[in-house]
């Protein structure tokens, strides 16, 4: 796989991909702490405790120094508001990355979470050379499953009860792409 640094920044048209900084704590913990955002995502708690948010970032610093992993704070560029978060979780040794992501609820239904996935899709391929990107969304998101359909991830099965949420079983879709089928969709959109 390429070498990496945890200094990755991307820009789309509408956003800036870089990774987390201390002071974006407070933020973090405000964003991720909406009962609306940790209701329907696998791993956010609720509520969000004091001093995880700097815990959190920490531990992604260092999972991207040592090539496990690579997160992102999603930042509106005009306004420079931090909106939520894209990571790409790697599995080296299957050139495999999972993908996860959260926004603010004001920040819903703009589609920023489908053009941040479109950039890693192509990170992820492109610069790290992975060989497949996996995402898993519960089934009472179907907003999560609707942005990995629309950057070209397919369904790939429904796992019941798969996981417990709040004391609750969840049921949960998983959706994947090859490189070798992202390349032959982008092949497709140039063509």
């Amino acid at each position: 796989m390429a070498n990496l640094t945890p200094t990755h920044r991307f820009e789309t048209a509408r956003l800036l991909l870089r990774p987390f900084v201390p002071s974006d704590a407070a933020d973090v913990q405000r964003l991720a702490g909406e009962q609306a955002v940790a209701r329907t995502t696998l791993s956010l708690p609720h509520p969000y405790p004091d001093g995880a948010a700097e815990l959190w970032i920490d531990f992604r610093t260092d999972a991207a120094r040592h090539g496990h992993g690579f997160t992102f704070a999603i930042v509106h560029k005009e306004s420079d508001a931090l909106m939520g978060c894209i990571s790409l979780n790697i599995t080296s040794e299957h050139r495999r990355g999972e993908i996860g992501y959260w926004l603010g609820q004001s920040f819903w239904g703009n589609g920023y979470s489908t053009e941040a996935l479109i950039q890693i899709l192509h990170f992820g391929f492109n610069t790290i050379g992975l060989n497949r990107i996996w995402g898993a969304a519960m089934t009472k998101n179907p907003a999560s499953s609707a942005v990995m359909l629309k950057a070209g991830l397919k369904h790939e099965g429904l796992f019941k009860q798969h996981i417990r949420k709040w004391d609750q079983y969840e049921d949960i879709h998983y959706y994947g792409l090859t490189k070798a089928d992202y390349l032959g969709s982008v092949q497709q959109e140039e063509g």
